[in-house]
């Protein structure tokens, strides 16, 4: 409980100083979205955290709204044009997210936050992962990120959640950077990002 709260301060202290940093960075990319794909400029979306409770992750946008004939959006892969597809090989689209951290809404590292309607699916072992805060990163992020299967990103968030402490989230940290910078693991072998969870089976 301890580290908890020294983490919880170091988070919120380090992320406000990235803010600051990269505030003109930050600014440049909403005009580019802007010109690219028009508005919004951020993405929101409703997320579990700590115990399950629900909070507004915050991102940039990186597909265009464009729909088909029925008013229907087209399928991801149609509506994620070059520049999208920039902003995530590099995570740029994930630098709204500090703000979140900064909120105390997630932590720099945790297991990722997935969809709330993926909740009433989870088995107890998989719930455990919301023993702690989610994260901007997390130990399943650098063991394969979009490449690896629901089974095995469970496994590792669960032993992240069992084990965690100051090396291992140092470690996570420095990793997650190396691995940012290479583009490492975005998209699943297939080319395409990470599969929907469809719940356990029997």
């Amino acid at each position: 409980m301890k580290y908890n709260l020294v983490k919880s301060i170091f988070d919120r202290v380090f992320s406000l100083s990235i803010l600051i940093l990269i505030f003109p960075i930050l600014v440049l990319i909403g005009i580019l979205i802007f010109i690219k794909m028009g508005k919004p400029i951020f993405f929101r979306q409703q997320r579990p955290g700590f115990k399950r409770k629900s909070f507004t992750l915050i991102k940039f946008r990186t597909m265009s709204l464009k729909k088909n004939k029925f008013g229907e959006l087209l399928p991801d892969e149609e509506r994620l044009n070059n520049f999208g597809k920039f902003l995530r090989k590099y995570s740029l689209d994930e630098l709204p997210s500090l703000i979140n951290i900064l909120k105390g809404d997630i932590s720099f590292i945790g297991p990722r936050p997935l969809l709330i309607e993926y909740l009433p699916l989870y088995n107890e072992f998989q719930n455990k992962r919301h023993n702690v805060k989610p994260g901007f990163s997390g130990w399943a992020q650098i063991k394969g990120r979009n490449m690896i299967s629901w089974d095995k990103r469970f496994e590792l968030d669960i032993w992240y959640v069992d084990n965690q402490n100051f090396f291992l989230d140092l470690k996570i940290f420095f990793i997650t950077i190396w691995k940012t910078i290479f583009s490492e693991g975005v998209t699943t072998k297939e080319g395409k990002t990470m599969s929907p969870f469809k719940g356990n089976k029997l």
